[in-house]
């Protein structure tokens, strides 16, 4: 039987880590909407069970209701941005590549600290198209991952041997969206 952790806001949960954490690769990817909420919906889900959550978004340096909302579960959830003010919409900067490739690096070295047991690359699949890190980079993260941690790694196209080495992948297909019809990110639901 699991023991609860002395301490925790969530006492009343029993705590399985052991049991529980083999450390999965999980992958959504997709042109359709939801990768990234399904990351965080996780990452919620993790902090409920008292597991600490570190969530680097690659790409993507703007605020977000989201990260807002995890703000509020700082002692769980940490939000890290490894992008510019904008959305990479042409080809990369300088400093667009070089926020990727020390975000990449920072977060190996935090992953393999022990203190967070689940790991989320949002966009890492976006960062390998656009070149801000390679294909390869992100195979040598997986590689280096401890056993007891689980790597969530979202972004639309993600590449066949990322698909290869993970346990489970799932692809957000679009069938219909309210954006062809004009209707642009609205707070709280898209941003």
């Amino acid at each position: 039987m699991c023991a609860v952790e002395k301490g925790s806001p969530f006492l009343h949960l029993t705590k399985c880590r052991e049991e529980v954490m083999k450390g999965y690769i999980q992958v959504y990817t997709g042109d359709g909407k939801g990768k990234t909420t399904a990351a965080f919906g996780l990452a919620l889900r993790a902090a409920g069970a008292g597991l600490k959550v570190y969530i680097a978004q690659f790409v993507k340096g703007m605020k977000y209701s989201e990260t807002d909302a995890l703000a509020q579960l700082k002692n769980f959830i940490t939000v890290k941005q490894y992008g510019r003010d904008c959305f990479i919409k042409k080809d990369p900067e300088k400093e667009d590549i070089q926020a990727a490739r020390t975000g990449l690096q920072e977060v190996k070295e935090i992953m393999c600290s022990g203190e967070y047991q689940i790991i989320i690359l949002d966009e890492a699949n976006i960062a390998t198209s656009y070149n801000l890190f390679s294909v390869d980079e992100l195979l040598n993260f997986i590689k280096v991952k401890p056993e007891g941690i689980e790597l969530v790694i979202t972004g639309r196209g993600a590449d066949p041997r990322i698909i290869e080495k993970a346990d489970l992948v799932t692809e957000m297909k679009e069938i219909k969206h309210y954006y062809q019809k004009g209707v642009t990110a609205r707070e709280g639901i898209e941003k």
